[in-house]
């Protein structure tokens, strides 16, 4: 993806320009393998401002020898430096063409004050201001090929659900930790490179704990079974929730999941172009606190997902900001009963004008095993 690394380079040189800065020293691993495609493990990246997609003379990579050969792979289209102290060779660089250089951001939401120092010890003749976010900001609306990443993500964790069910890997007899690993080994069947974040598997009362480890504790004929999953793919991942039920769900099991169902369908539907992220949480939390539930929804409706797992947006009653068409966020609303079970139901979803885009397609029905 050179070019769209090359569009996302130029589309930040906007917002360097608002902020009034030459350049920006970007020091996040993730915001440079999002500029760049670059995946080791050391680098910084130095974008300038007046740099244009058809000529990029002022903006630098560096990483150190373990990886130039991957960054000549990774980033063919920018001028590499190599160095260990990465942040602080470019910060030499600046001092060096300083005329080009004058006033230079730096991600200060990940610059230590030690790492600060060290980077003015380096330039001591450029002004070097906070500019937290800039990339951050940017990544909150993803693009096509983002979008395909997280499709394939999604896609990864449908069918390794799907696959355990049919291969009747969710039974009574079983442990929570095996359940776990056979998930996260079909996803990687499935083309994920690994599994987003460590899968919860919780069976019976643990179902009421949201984000219980998976223990040795077996699956129950009348349990609950809460999974929350993810698969990786090309550096982004899915988040998808399923409650299911072994044998004939009892009435309080029903009238539970039912609401959380329902609360999560509002939730989808509250999902659009400039919808308050406060109101979006509002949407699933009216129902579940109508309804008398409202103490037992512990935790806010969703987040958004990417490169991340947990990304901006904070869908929740203390969030700020709005949904933008092209964010791609969860909504996981859930009721948790302690000593008797809980249910979450959760999707990953990019917004548009109005309907979202729903990417985790297995059923919300309620699956009876």
């Amino acid at each position: 993806m050179p070019e769209t690394h090359v569009h996302r380079r130029d589309a930040l040189r906007a917002h360097l320009r608002d902020s009034e800065v030459d350049a920006v020293l970007v020091t996040d691993l993730l915001n440079i393998r999002y500029l760049t495609g670059f995946t080791g493990s050391n680098a910084a990246l130095l974008v300038h401002a007046a740099d244009s997609a058809g000529s990029e003379r002022n903006t630098v990579f560096c990483t150190d020898g373990r990886y130039r050969t991957q960054a000549s792979e990774q980033v063919p289209d920018l001028e590499h430096l190599i160095d260990r102290a990465s942040a602080q060779r470019l910060a030499e660089h600046v001092e060096s063409r300083v005329e080009a250089y004058r006033r230079v951001g730096f991600e200060s939401q990940h610059v230590t004050v030690d790492g600060r120092d060290a980077l003015e010890s380096a330039a001591p003749s450029a002004e070097l201001v906070r500019a937290p976010g800039l990339v951050e900001r940017q990544r909150l609306v993803k693009d096509a090929d983002e979008i395909e990443a997280l499709r394939a993500a999604c896609a990864a964790a449908d069918r390794a659900l799907a696959e355990l069910i049919e291969h009747g890997g969710l039974r009574p007899g079983r442990s929570e930790l095996e359940v776990a690993r056979e998930l996260e080994s079909r996803m990687l069947d499935n083309g994920a490179t690994g599994p987003s974040f460590e899968t919860i598997v919780a069976t019976g009362a643990n179902s009421a704990v949201p984000h219980h480890r998976p223990t040795s504790t077996r699956l129950s004929a009348g349990d609950f079974v809460k999974m929350d999953f993810g698969a990786l793919v090309d550096g982004y991942h899915s988040d998808m929730t399923r409650t299911v039920v072994l044998g004939e769900p009892a009435s309080w099991q029903r009238e539970v999941y039912d609401l959380v169902a329902t609360a999560q369908a509002a939730a989808r539907a509250a999902i659009r172009d400039g919808a308050d992220v406060r109101d979006v949480d509002s949407a699933a939390r009216d129902v579940i606190t109508g309804a008398g539930y409202g103490e037992q929804f512990l935790h806010g409706l969703g987040h958004g997902v990417g490169l991340e797992i947990h990304e901006a947006p904070a869908l929740s009653q203390r969030g700020e900001g709005t949904i933008g068409a092209g964010m791609a966020v969860t909504a996981e609303p859930g009721v948790y009963l302690p000593g008797w079970g809980g249910v979450r139901i959760e999707d990953t979803l990019v917004a548009r004008a109005d309907t979202p885009e729903l990417l985790t397609l297995t059923t919300k029905e309620l699956v009876v095993l």
